[in-house]
């Protein structure tokens, strides 16, 4: 197991000005990290071939694994057309996950608004989400890329309905990128949701949240879910989610590649991604023991 952050969790060092993708990779290397999610949230790799020659550049220049490219796309915004430009583009940042040298890539789906959701929906988008993602994978195969889906934005978020968007695209190079924490954002438990999901798994991000009940809503800085619960991002191992357990799922799968952290709390994002880092590695080899 290789252990690693998302330059996500430092976005907002990047969206202020205060650090650079280039900072960020060498401040994650700094913290021991055995690899590094490259995530375009405070910079932008499209037409830019240099700065992503330059990341990949530094992450060999400090022997860190690049282990995951995860962009953003939407498969059902519009027409056939709207469509077929969508594919074209997230087909140009697999031609960017390959020179950035990784075997990984997440893409988007779909989203829809929150009157949308609706399993008629689902249903009646499946067939384009699948041409899409399927046409995607054929194309990544070429350079050796397994790309994923992941688990948010509320419309392809629960377990089931992941499991049935790879079942429909059925190519041995299509997975998910499984987000431990993201389920609770449609009120799956995420012991029972990665249970579920982790047959699937190309890549784990480990993230964590706080949850508060229906009708007790804490004010600022967290957010409503649809089943009016109430949630806030967390430094790993601090929130309410059950995280030995889901690790011990993880071990027990046999998943042995790379577990990614996020960090989305209100806490300074370097104290809280360094935090986590720790927890996950502590937290793992806890679990460890238990399940031999």
């Amino acid at each position: 197991m290789k252990f690693g952050i998302s330059t996500y969790c430092l976005c907002q060092k990047m969206y202020a000005r205060q650090m650079n993708v280039l900072d960020v990779i060498q401040w994650i290397s700094d913290q021991g990290a055995e690899h590094v999610e490259i995530v375009p949230a405070g910079f932008e790799l499209e037409n830019d071939e240099k700065l992503v020659d330059a990341i990949k550049q530094k992450a060999d220049d400090l022997k860190l694994d690049i282990s995951n490219y995860a962009i953003t796309a939407n498969f059902v915004s519009g027409d056939e057309q709207a469509c077929e430009d969508e594919i074209q583009r997230v087909m140009k940042h697999v031609d960017i996950a390959n020179r950035l040298g990784v075997k990984l890539m997440r893409h988007d789906v779909a989203f829809r608004e929150p009157d949308e959701t609706s399993e008629a929906f689902f249903i009646s988008d499946l067939p384009r989400m699948s041409a899409a993602c399927g046409r995607i994978a054929d194309y990544a195969a070429n350079y050796g890329i397994t790309t994923s889906v992941e688990n948010h934005g509320t419309y392809i978020q629960a377990s089931e309905r992941v499991e049935r968007l790879i079942q429909s695209v059925n190519r041995p190079n299509f997975k998910t990128t499984l987000d431990i924490a993201n389920f609770l954002c449609v009120g799956e438990d995420p012991v029972d949701a990665c249970k579920r999901n982790i047959p699937y798994a190309s890549m784990i991000h480990a993230k964590d949240f706080y949850v508060r009940p229906s009708g007790f809503n804490p004010g600022e800085g967290w957010w409503e879910m649809g089943n009016g619960s109430y949630l806030r991002g967390a430094i790993f191992g601090n929130g309410d989610i059950n995280i030995r357990e889901v690790l011990r799922l993880v071990q027990l799968s046999g998943y042995d590649s790379y577990l990614s952290l996020e960090f989305e709390g209100m806490e300074d994002c370097l104290t809280g991604t360094r935090i986590g880092l720790d927890n996950l590695r502590r937290i793992w080899s806890e679990v460890l023991p238990i399940t031999q």
